[in-house]
């Protein structure tokens, strides 16, 4: 891990892996055009970790005193604490609507991907072959939303799109493959999404 003493305490540190949370907080980080020093972990989990998260999970965003390792809150933080490059609209009841498709998103979508990207030893494959139907219909169902707004249901890139990002680029990895004929609006918005200069330095 990265000494935090060496680096200026107004300095945000991501420590992080390859995994789904993980990108998320890096393409929010890209997106906000905020400069941050990345910790790469792998399998092996740092002692130091526990003093930053007890849940010793991944990502962590320290800064200062403060250490986040859950993906809404350290998105409300950069949200409030940056206003810069906003994710969330304007109003206050647009904010509450958009929160609310973000929740959405994550226990209709997000949950069934997780299920699906989970380390084999604990990967369960009848549980897997049901999140992998449930998950590959209700994208192709709801593929023409994509087609009214450039991104999820808004016409600037947002919160939603953040969440969805990452999930839509381990879609090969989930063995989900959407038909171009009835998908098209929703494999046009990846596209638009994966070539985005903040989602490529996130995979990098």
């Amino acid at each position: 891990m990265i000494d935090a003493n060496d680096i200026p305490s107004s300095q945000l540190i991501l420590y992080a892996d390859d995994g789904y949370n993980s990108h998320v907080v890096r393409l929010l980080l890209e997106e906000k055009k905020l400069d941050y020093y990345l910790s790469r972990l792998h399998s092996e989990r740092p002692e130091d970790l526990a003093e930053l998260n007890p849940y010793h999970t991944l990502p962590v965003l320290q800064q200062r005193e403060i250490a986040l390792y859950e993906i809404n809150v350290i998105f409300e933080y950069l949200e409030e604490r940056y206003h810069g490059n906003k994710l969330l609209p304007d109003t206050p009841q647009e904010r509450a609507q958009f929160r609310q498709l973000a929740w959405r998103i994550q226990h209709d979508w997000l949950v069934l991907g997780k299920r699906l990207l989970m380390h084999p030893d604990s990967f369960n494959k009848a549980q897997a072959e049901v999140a992998k139907k449930k998950l590959t219909d209700s994208l192709i169902t709801l593929s023409p939303l994509f087609a009214h707004k450039s991104y999820f249901m808004a016409d600037d890139f947002g919160w939603c799109d953040v969440l969805l990002a990452p999930l839509l680029w381990r879609l090969e990895d989930m063995g989900i493959i959407l038909p171009r004929a009835i998908s098209r609006p929703l494999l046009d918005y990846q596209t638009r999404l994966f070539e985005r200069d903040s989602f490529q330095k996130s995979i990098r």
